[in-house]
């Protein structure tokens, strides 16, 4: 039975846009699996691990038949990708076996029912609905998305904070050792149409998004549910179960005051951190920085008694600090903002800093100190 003949990159490519989220170990076999539907000239791919569910459609799909079942996405992916590029590819269904064929090539996946397949059921009561750009939610993403927890025990550290607070969509994540913060404004006429609202996107919902999401103006729509969130761009389909959780005050975290604070251009600061970064311990990848009139410098050593240090010149006369960090968590921050300045505040050796953009109030980075 014919489903589909096309050429191999309007099969590769919406089966990319799905596959990214299928786990290679699960439990549930079928879950390595994705879902091909042919119906008409619509061609659906859809991939679950049963926290998100991700589908897309290819229109066009020319064939005489209608179908579906699931295959092995990692086997399908690899086979596609590998054929010649402008090669024409047929699938057809035959006893529980996928054929694909061609001019010089067969293969023969096994399949399992579309029946079995886990979908998950979209929620649809009492959302809400907001609409931003691509690049603007990429962009809230790409600042926060580096502090958040990755197997952390307190669950709802393991993903991205985003709070719907008026006008302005704000983003947190905190993995307990930093805290990152950035906000955009959104597009709405009367605020009271989006109450106050916060929920917790699992990490692995950002990473995809932040994977799949592209640099442009084209629109992001989101939508809220009592437990999900759904995202729509481009062809795509994204929906996703939120953690049920309660995220800390971040508020409480970023410092109000602070006594000493220093301009530096992002870039030299992120060169010299980088160079003494390759003397630190390799476990704790501590450095000291030592302010002090008119000089910051930057200092690391490890157990070998090897030592580097880097000089930065600020514009300083306060009292002299000695503090240290994890010189990973400043390169995160430096690495994933664009500003050419960076703006330092520091109270004591024993307090946390905060780092933002100078005249810019949507970003903000906390960290703590360490003992070194």
């Amino acid at each position: 039975m014919l489903l589909i003949k096309s050429q191999r990159d309007m099969l590769l490519s919406p089966l990319l846009s799905v596959s990214g989220i299928v786990e290679k170990r699960h439990t549930l076999p079928i879950l390595s699996n994705v879902l091909l539907e042919k119906e008409e000239d619509r061609l659906t791919f859809l991939a679950t691990d049963i926290e998100i569910q991700i589908t897309t459609i290819m229109n066009g799909a020319i064939g005489e038949n209608d179908g579906a079942m699931t295959v092995s996405a990692k086997k399908l992916q690899d086979i596609l990708r590998l054929l010649p590029e402008n090669s024409e590819v047929s699938l057809s269904f035959d006893e529980k076996r996928l054929l694909i064929r061609t001019e010089k090539s067969r293969f023969s996946l096994q399949t399992l029912p579309a029946s079995d397949f886990p979908r998950m059921v979209i929620s649809g009561d009492n959302s809400k609905k907001i609409t931003v750009t691509q690049k603007q939610f990429r962009h809230l993403l790409g600042q926060t998305q580096f502090a958040m927890a990755a197997q952390d025990v307190r669950y709802y550290l393991n993903g991205l904070l985003l709070l719907i607070d008026g006008k302005y969509l704000r983003a947190v994540a905190t993995d307990g050792h930093r805290l990152a913060y950035a906000s955009i404004v959104l597009d709405i006429e009367d605020e009271s149409d989006l109450p106050h609202q916060e929920f917790i996107l699992p990490r692995k919902t950002v990473l995809e998004l932040s994977r799949q999401l592209d640099d442009s103006d084209e629109l992001l729509y989101i939508e809220l549910a009592s437990n999900q969130i759904h995202f729509q761009f481009k062809q795509i389909n994204l929906v996703s179960k939120l953690i049920d959780g309660k995220f800390p005050d971040y508020e409480r975290v970023i410092p109000a005051l602070l006594k000493n604070t220093i301009v530096l251009n992002r870039t030299e600061l992120y060169q010299s951190m980088i160079r003494a970064a390759i003397l630190t311990n390799e476990k704790f990848r501590g450095i000291r920085l030592l302010l002090s009139n008119g000089i910051l410098k930057i200092v690391a050593a490890n157990t070998e008694q090897e030592e580097a240090q880097e000089e930065i010149e600020v514009e300083f006369n306060g009292d002299s600090l000695d503090v240290g960090f994890n010189v990973g968590y400043l390169l995160d921050v430096l690495n994933n903002t664009t500003a050419e300045m960076i703006e330092w505040g520091f109270n004591d050796a024993n307090s946390s800093s905060l780092i933002t953009i100078p005249g810019n109030d949507h970003f903000k980075y906390v960290v703590m100190p360490m003992r070194i």
